[in-house]
This record gives C-alpha cells, structure tokens and sequence, in this order.
C-alpha cells in the first residue's frame, strides 16, 4: 500500500485490526521495512495492537531520492567549520513523513518507535509533533552530542564499507559487515535472509548517502528533548558497538521521566531470540501510556 506524503509516497504495511491503537515502526539507515520482520510485526500486533511498517523516504518502494547525491564531505565541512550544513532532506522532514502516514491512515495519535536513524526521528516526532504521539521509543540511537553514542573504529569502517553490487557478494558483505557491530546473538542466517529478500525488493544503496547527510546535519537533540513530554521509552544493547550505550543513557537522561530499559546480549540489531522481550517492552510502555492518557 501506498501513502501519498506530499510530492513523494512511502510504501507501507499494516498488521492487526484497524480499530486497534496504531503502533508506527520506524527504519534506520538504509533498510527497508522488513526490517522489521513480519512475525515481530505480528507479535506486537497480537497484544491488542494495529503495527504500521514503513519504508522511509528515498528507501525500497517509497519514492526515490532524486539525483544528485549530497556530499558527505561538504557536511563535515560545515559541522566542522561550526556552520549549519544545507541538506535537501532532514530528519525533521522525515519525522513529517510519519505525520503524513498518519494523516493517511486517518490516525490522530500513535506509538510510534525507531531503531537507529529510526530513534533519531522518533526524537524529532516527539519534540516537533508531540500531539500525535501517546508515546516514543527510541531504539540503539542517541541524541546527536558528538560526545556519547560513539561507533568503535571497527564498526565505523564496516558501516562505510562499499558493499558489492552484486546479490551474492551483497548479501555475504552484510553478513561480515553486521558480524562486527551485533552481538552475541548474531545469526548469519537470519542476516542473509532479510538481505537477500531486500535486495530482491528494492536495490538503491544510494538511499543511504542521502540518509547519512541527514543523520550528520540533524545536529544535537539533547537540550530540545528536555522539554520533551510524551511517554518515553529507550531500548539499548548492552554489546552495540556502533552506537555506543551511552548514547542510550544520555537519550533517557534527556528526556524527563524516560525509561531505560538495556538488553544484554543485544548489539545494533533485533536478534531474534530477544523479540520477546522487545514486544514485552513495547506492548507495556504502551499500555502505561494509555493508562496515563486517560488519569
């Protein structure tokens, strides 16, 4: 199914029945929705609730990004130089986007929860548009400081790798790639399951230089999310080594009233054996807010 959000659609999915309250699932860098795999999908729906995944912007069947690609290196540049960089599209844009789908589905208010660049935009969402949130996670994300939510040097050069062009060489790169900042619980299977059927889907490794700028020029959240008043919710593994923990931390310190809930075990990914406790996680947060809702 398809939204259209402006100029542009975003490709979507819904699990569960639409009388339900809707819980929105937002991607990181680059992924398409299964990356939210539909029997996570489906577990958080059976606990009473209607589960929307989405591609982001310029992502899998949602509309491309249109050329050219923005330079990384003028970004740095300017962040560099204390300026503000010029990016044609920002994590506020792309909070809006989950405003428009909304807006679609003819939804009030949401949960709604983000991984990585994904936690990033559910903190936009929360600061720019808190009426149309019941409540916030943010998943393996930080704030923006450039102090915390710091990757190791090995997880930095895997994330800029080139991956090959070719399906089977891609798929095998992810595989190596993801080994290095996932944790204990990694499973390669898993990996070059999704990767494979993301690569069949959609292949628009471009998506991920236009997201890059975005996440680079979105700048430092933390004093905005102090003023922040939805319910609010972070998950962290304990082993992410791309997003260090203490970009967990400094999020929920942020935010008033945030939990901090950490996953041993758990690197920057959804390991499969952890998706109990992740639903559990959700499904709770949100039944907390709706009881808050309504005292």
């Amino acid at each position: 199914m398809r939204a259209p959000i402006g100029e542009h659609e975003l490709e979507y999915e819904t699990f569960g029945d639409a009388d339900r309250p809707t819980y929105v699932l937002v991607n990181g860098l680059g992924s398409q929705l299964l990356s939210f795999p539909a029997d996570l999908c489906s577990s958080l729906a059976a606990e009473g609730l209607r589960v929307v995944r989405f591609d982001n912007r310029g992502v899998g069947l949602s509309t491309p990004f249109p050329p050219p690609l923005p330079s990384i290196g003028r970004v740095r540049a300017a962040l560099r130089d204390g300026e503000s960089p010029e990016v044609r599209d920002s994590l506020s844009d792309m909070a809006a986007d989950v405003v428009g789908l909304l807006d679609h589905l003819g939804v009030d208010r949401a949960h709604v929860a983000g991984v990585s660049m994904g936690g990033m935009i559910v903190q936009h969402l929360a600061i720019e548009h808190p009426g149309r949130l019941l409540s916030a996670t943010s998943i393996m994300s930080t704030t923006g400081d450039p102090s915390v939510g710091r990757p190791s040097p090995e997880a930095w050069e895997a994330l800029l790798s080139l991956p090959p062009t070719e399906r089977a060489a891609h798929v095998e790169h992810a595989v190596e790639t993801r080994r290095v900042y996932s944790g204990e619980l990694f499973d390669a299977d898993d990996v070059r399951q999704l990767v494979g059927a993301s690569f069949d889907r959609s292949f628009r490794p471009e998506a991920a230089t236009h997201q890059m700028a975005a996440v680079m020029a979105s700048g430092d959240r933390t004093e905005r999310l102090r003023s922040v008043d939805v319910p609010f919710l972070v998950l962290h593994g304990r082993e992410d080594t791309l997003i260090d923990l203490d970009g967990g931390e400094a999020t929920a310190l942020a935010v008033p009233g945030a939990r901090l809930v950490v996953l041993a075990g758990m690197g920057h990914d959804l390991p499969r054996q952890l998706w109990p406790r992740i639903v559990d996680a959700l499904s709770h947060h949100a039944e907390a807010a709706a009881i808050r809702a309504r005292a």
